[in-house]
Parts: structure tokens; sequence; C-alpha cells
């Protein structure tokens, strides 16, 4: 099969790597991709956005599939252009992607199904909101109602944190934002491969958001994961299943935008059991890395069983063993950052037992690798428990040679707490 691959961060470097690996697999191409794909498939310099290119090119390679990594050419609509054009594609249509597009509609499709969730409303008024946030009172959660590439969400321990979030996301007038209560628990993170009709659970994973040790620090698109999730029990996932995923699935049908692709719920675990907190239409980053080292079966025919509507009689072969991973960013992220600045031992970080390195924003100049970007490397490592595969991270992480980037140490201390305690 000729497959095209389409974004340029860590997330896609870990589907090219695992992609690669196919024996179904002829050529794989990666738009734009990065220096790290760059080692995995053959990396072309198309705009993504621009669709009519994105089509000419797989008519002109003869392209089977194409999976499509981000979330926003899967909001602009490119699974439809593609369809349209008689070429396969991996991901939900435009209507399907509103889950994650806007969270105004999630909400409201809980709402009217029953689905938990945290209590919220919608605003496009400022005045409105904050007086909404003062009845209220802090912690409360404030979030963008469109994509904000996994920052548009603002966790406000006081009133004021809250009020300025409403300044920054309706302060000119424009855009919409939900208001929601904060809620106490374990954040996990689930997903599904859908087909329209079927969902078939994946692996489980913990991320973190926060910039810095202790969950300190304003909230990025993701500083480490190690997957599975302790708190998402045999129990725990049959719930989620039950509870909000099916039942999506189900709205989604009924409203005629069957949902195909790869669904990321992003669950709060309470003591009443999940809610839903958030819906991504595409594979976390940096959770999709954790999941592709323990993916044991072939990517390739499980991607074509959801495009096909045949996920009733598949299965997957996971790993047992955990696997974690640490972000290392530029310094200044998730704020201003320099880019260009060059990284040097990736090689030898590379011989550390179990340590898989994937490219999220790199970029190659003769022979020297450059950051290109906010969350620059993803260290990867299986081992025999969480904390074995987080000394192999770090262990690989300390032979990196990157001054101007940095990474948190503590990435797993929940599942290792866990681990210390059993």
């Amino acid at each position: 099969m000729n497959i095209l691959l389409l974004g340029s961060g860590g997330r896609e470097h870990a589907l090219a790597w695992k992609i690669a690996a196919s024996p179904l697999l002829t050529r794989l191409w990666c738009a734009p991709g990065n220096a790290g794909i760059a080692s995995e498939a053959e990396c072309v310099a198309l705009d993504v956005a621009d669709h009519g290119a994105v089509i000419a090119f797989c008519k002109a390679n003869a392209v089977d599939l194409v999976v499509v990594g981000p979330e926003a050419p899967l909001a602009a609509g490119i699974v439809d252009d593609l369809a349209a054009a008689g070429i396969k594609a991996f991901g939900p249509s435009r209507l399907a992607a509103r889950l994650e597009g806007s969270k105004g509609f999630t909400k409201d499709l809980c709402k009217a199904n029953g689905i938990p969730t945290a209590a919220y409303e919608r605003f496009s008024d400022a005045a409105m909101a904050k007086a909404y946030i003062r009845a209220r009172g802090a912690p409360i959660v404030v979030k963008a109602d469109g994509l904000a590439a996994g920052k548009g969400v603002v966790v406000a321990m006081t009133l004021a944190e809250a009020e300025a979030a409403i300044d920054a996301m309706l302060g000119e007038g424009k855009g919409e934002a939900v208001v929601e209560e904060f809620l106490t628990g374990e954040e996990a993170s689930f997903f599904v491969l859908c087909d329209g009709v079927t969902a078939l659970p994946l692996a489980t994973a913990q991320d973190h958001k926060r910039a810095f040790d202790g969950d300190k620090g304003p909230n990025t698109g993701g500083m480490g994961a190690y997957s599975p999730a302790p708190v998402m029990s045999e129990a725990m996932c049959a719930r989620a299943m039950d509870e909000i995923v099916r039942p999506t699935l189900k709205a989604m049908a009924a409203m005629g935008c069957p949902y195909k692709g790869v669904l990321y719920a992003g669950l709060m675990i309470t003591a009443d059991g999940p809610e839903l907190i958030e819906y991504n239409v595409r594979f976390g980053d940096p959770e999709c890395q954790v999941l592709m080292l323990r993916l044991m079966s072939d990517l390739v025919p499980a991607l074509l069983a959801s495009c096909d509507g045949q996920l009733a009689h598949f299965d997957l072969r996971w790993f047992d063993e955990p696997a974690l991973t640490v972000v290392m960013a530029a310094n200044g992220y998730p704020g201003d950052y320099a880019k260009g600045t060059r990284i040097e031992g990736l090689a030898e970080a590379g011989q550390v037992e179990g340590v898989q390195i994937f490219h999220a924003g790199t970029r190659a100049q003769g022979d020297a690798i450059l950051a290109n970007g906010g969350r620059v490397l993803n260290v990867t490592a299986s081992g025999k428990t969480v904390g074995e595969a987080r000394a192999r991270a770090y262990a690989a992480i300390d032979r990196i040679r990157w001054p101007e980037g940095f990474c948190r140490r503590d990435i797993g201390w929940q599942a290792i707490a866990r681990e210390k305690a059993d």
C-alpha cells in the first residue's frame, strides 16, 4: 500500500514509525514531516491546508490511504474532500470533528444524551460570563470554544484568573467560551477506534499538562505521558465505554454524522466514576507516542478497518510492559521561545535500552538537528515497570546536549507512587 501521513509533530513521528513497520506498506510519505520522520518516510513539502494540492499528490502517486495526524485539517474537512475525490482517509468528517472543534457542541451533546460531564454554560458576552463566574466562585474552568492547539483551557484557581481568561477569549467581542465546574479526581486519557457504529477500545494513558514539576505552571499541549493509566481499571474502562463513548457514537450517527477515526476521551475519574472533560478527534500528543510503543499488532489493518466499517470483528494485541515519554521543550514554552538552536547527542541517547526518540519540532540543517518548535523531542521508553521506563527515558535525556531546552523531571509520579505502595 502507498500511504500518505499528514502532520509534522511527535504524534506523526510515532505513527510513521509504526506504519513503516507494516508488511502491508509499499511506500510512505509524510507532509510536511520533520527531521525525525525523514528516517521513516519520504517528507514532502505539501501544505496540508491546501486540500486540492493534497488530492493532486494522492492521485499522482497512487496513494491508497491518507492518515490525518493533527486536528486542524480534520476540522477543515479534509477527509470529506478526499472522500469526494475517491481517496480513502483515516479520520472523522468535518461535521464529526466538531467533537473537538467546538467545546460547546460537545457539552450540549453530553447534556442531551445524559453523558456525565461537568456542569457548564456557554458565553459569547464577557460581562455575562464574568457574572456567572462570580456567582459560581473559584476554582473554575474556562475553555475557548474552538481549536487552540491544546492550550485553550484555563484552570482558574482564583476569580481574577478566570476573569483574565474571559478577557483573553472574549475581550474583542469575538468567539465563544465555555465555563464549567472544576472537577476533582484523577485525569486519564482513553482512546478508542471508531468505524461509525463500533468502538474498539485501545490502551489508556495519563498526560501531564502543566509545564513544570509538581504540576505547576501554565497548561501546555502536554509535557509527558505514560501508558497504561493505573486509574483505568477494567471496570472503569467498561464504564467509560458504556456511559460515555457508546452514547456519543449513537448520538453522532443519529445526527447524520457518524464518527470514524480515533476518538480520544479526556476523562476525570471522580468519586462517582468517569466524567468527560473533553474529546479530541485524533491521537493525543504525547499519548500517541506511548501507545505506539505498546502496540504489538500491525497498525495499518486497524486504520483500514476503521475506514471500512469493519471493527466489529477486529482485535488488537498490546505489550503488557508500560511505556513513558518525556517531552523536551524549548526554554520559554508555552510562551515565547527561540528556534534554530542545535541539538546534539541524539544517537547516544537512542542507544539506551528500551528507548525510542520521536521528533516533535525539529529540522535538519546538513548533518545538524535544530529545534524548530515549542515541544521539540519526545524521549520515549518501555520497561517492566513505569519506574524502569522513566529511569531509561531520563538516562537518555541526560545524554542529549541541548542547553536551550528543558523538561519535567517527574513524569509518571502518580503511577510510580502506586508501584512503591504495592
